[in-house]
């Protein structure tokens, strides 16, 4: 809630930050590095949680929500987080938004014949839901 938000590659400036998302080149939960960049680099939501069924590479976004989001989602219901309610969510979550994410940063095609993962989550379809909806009285997309 009250962190400081520091975009850099420095790695000495990295070496004094709590938590490394997406840059640093390691990942070491115990240590909060969540980078997904290295060669040797290849887990799953399936290799590290191995209840799970989806097998794309793992984005910095997908390490984040693979160690953190069941626990955020927890808070933010007020459910137990190994609850059906939690359980639920955060895998339609993952299946329908972060594993899009996922694929895409890892350069992974979502086609070579039958679809691996579901485009949802596109620009214009973000961008699509920002405007009123035909039948909304206030016209002005400048409102909000």
């Amino acid at each position: 809630q009250d962190a400081e938000v520091v975009r850099t590659r420095d790695p000495q400036r990295l070496a004094q930050c709590d938590v490394v998302v997406d840059v640093g080149g390691e990942y070491d939960p115990e240590r909060h590095r969540y980078d997904h960049h290295q060669r040797s680099f290849t887990e799953s939501m399936r290799s590290l949680r191995p209840d799970k069924p989806w097998t794309t590479k793992l984005s910095s976004a997908g390490l984040v929500y693979c160690h953190f989001g069941s626990q955020i989602l927890a808070g933010l219901l007020g459910q137990p987080e190994d609850g059906p309610v939690v359980t639920a969510l955060y895998d339609k979550l993952y299946e329908n938004f972060v594993e899009e994410i996922d694929a895409i940063d890892n350069g992974i095609a979502q086609a070579e014949g039958e679809p691996r993962y579901a485009l949802t989550t596109t620009l214009s379809a973000r961008v699509g839901h920002l405007n009123p909806r035909w039948n909304d009285p206030e016209q002005d997309t400048e409102v909000g």
